[in-house]
């Protein structure tokens, strides 16, 4: 079987994503979590007092008029199968289930590209990054721990910068092995390192990704930040107040298109151009995003994939639904996307935040993904929880439109592209340009079966 782009002529400079693995919120794998997407389920789980206090809150937060008793949790994190990957029960009781979670996905997503690491005769590299560990916060899980392992271990088992290294030492991937962390922006950074690893030709195939597991079953409201006032992520309206933290792990499998091509890989999405930037110091605060910053790295990622951004047909946002993030987003597209067509309402957006909450470090590669399976079924998902646009928000003149129900994702005599947006706290930003798959063609009639 050979295959073909019906594309513009290519760069050298595309990825192919051969793979891909997840859990997510409500969802323990990638077929499940598109349903999920289609059927525009919100995977919040709110919880009773009783639950809230058997997992162990302060009975006194429940008093208090701003605590919300929600949460967006993932199933299974006390589930790992150590003998599988030749870790000994004492060793797995130590290790964060992030790196628990992490190594299983690695390892799913190889098998879902249909490669063995032991023998396969390329490099792979990983690139990846989690949230901050809490499973050692625990007074008394640490105390014992301490006193039947010592320290060194569970620093080997809970500290970040041992995500990706267990990765490859259990795997035996001999290509780079690099933890990153830039906040929100984490595993989408993650991806753009590992197409410019491939690119470089220091690896062959390259692991991407995140994971974040968030264990609080509710949390504290405060005016002016980043939660919600309600459990809900409003993404782009008029009652967006903020978003909720939730818990989830993604990888992709991503290889030089030129090579997937040659070695007959299946090829699910292809990367046409990806950049990341820093804000700097122009901006309000340090938590702060900035509108010239996004506007860049928006602008450097459509220029290396050599694309006219009318092309472009859908945006999946960072979209947290904070009354200054949002505005901000979309004015920055806007004005990335004017430096070269003035066309209006022609590119749908949304954001998969009003489905699973704000997955950390596993944010970026979340969104990624569930644009990938978009483009692999030519629909798009429905945005949840928008009625009214945010009126600092001027969609009539911009570009977009946001979606909010299952929709069939037409293109015109372009295939069918996307942008996916990650930024992060401190001001690291990160873009992707998607396109869809090449199309098959048989390369002649086959063989009779019999």
């Amino acid at each position: 079987m050979t295959k073909s782009l019906a594309s513009d002529p290519l760069s050298g400079l595309e990825i192919a994503i051969i793979g891909m693995a997840g859990r997510f919120p409500g969802a323990k794998n990638i077929d499940q979590f598109w349903q999920n997407l289609c059927d525009g389920v919100e995977s919040i789980k709110f919880s009773s007092d009783d639950e809230v206090l058997s997992a162990g809150a302060d009975p006194a937060l429940l008093t208090g008029p701003n605590y919300v008793k929600a949460g967006a949790p993932l199933d299974g994190l006390d589930l790992f199968d150590a003998p599988f990957f030749g870790i000994n029960p004492r060793e797995a009781e130590t290790m964060d289930p992030q790196h628990r979670l992490f190594l299983e996905c690695a390892w799913e997503g190889l098998e879902n590209a249909g490669y063995e690491s032991e023998k396969y005769s390329g490099l792979i590299g990983v690139y990846a990054g989690s949230a901050v560990s809490s499973y050692v916060c625990n007074v008394e899980t640490l105390h014992g721990l301490m006193e039947s392992t010592g320290a060194f271990p569970i620093l080997l088992g809970n500290d970040k910068d041992y995500v990706a290294t267990r990765v490859s030492y259990k795997l035996n991937l001999q290509g780079p092995s690099i933890t990153v962390q830039t906040a929100c922006s984490t595993s989408l950074v993650a991806v753009h390192l590992a197409c410019q690893g491939l690119l470089s030709g220091e690896c062959d195939i390259a692991l991407a990704g995140g994971v974040a597991a968030h264990r609080s079953p509710g949390y504290v409201f405060q005016e002016g930040m980043i939660m919600s006032p309600d459990g809900h992520t409003r993404v782009f309206d008029a009652k967006a107040r903020g978003t909720i933290f939730g818990s989830g792990v993604a990888v992709v499998v991503l290889k030089r298109l030129a090579d997937a091509l040659a070695d007959g890989d299946n090829i699910v999405a292809v990367i046409k151009g990806s950049a990341i930037n820093n804000d700097g110091s122009a901006k309000a605060a340090y938590t702060a995003p900035s509108v010239d910053g996004q506007i860049g790295v928006i602008k450097t990622a459509q220029a290396m994939a050599e694309i006219d951004p009318e092309t472009v047909t859908y945006v999946e946002a960072h979209g947290t639904a904070t009354e200054l993030g949002d505005p901000i987003e979309i004015a920055a597209l806007t004005r990335a996307f004017r430096f070269r067509t003035q066309k209006t309402g022609f590119c749908g957006i949304g954001s998969v935040k009003s489905n699973v909450g704000h997955l950390d470090a596993a944010a970026g590669v979340a969104g990624l993904i569930k644009t990938v399976l978009a483009l692999k079924h030519k629909m798009l998902p429905p945005t949840l929880h928008f009625e009214t646009p945010n009126p600092k928000i001027d969609f009539a003149n911009s570009p977009f439109f946001v979606n909010t129900k299952l929709s069939e994702w037409k293109n015109g005599t372009a295939p069918r592209r996307a942008g996916v947006n990650a930024f992060g706290v401190g001001g690291t930003n990160a873009h992707v340009i998607l396109e869809e798959a090449p199309v098959a063609e048989l390369a002649g009639p086959s063989r009779p079966w019999l």
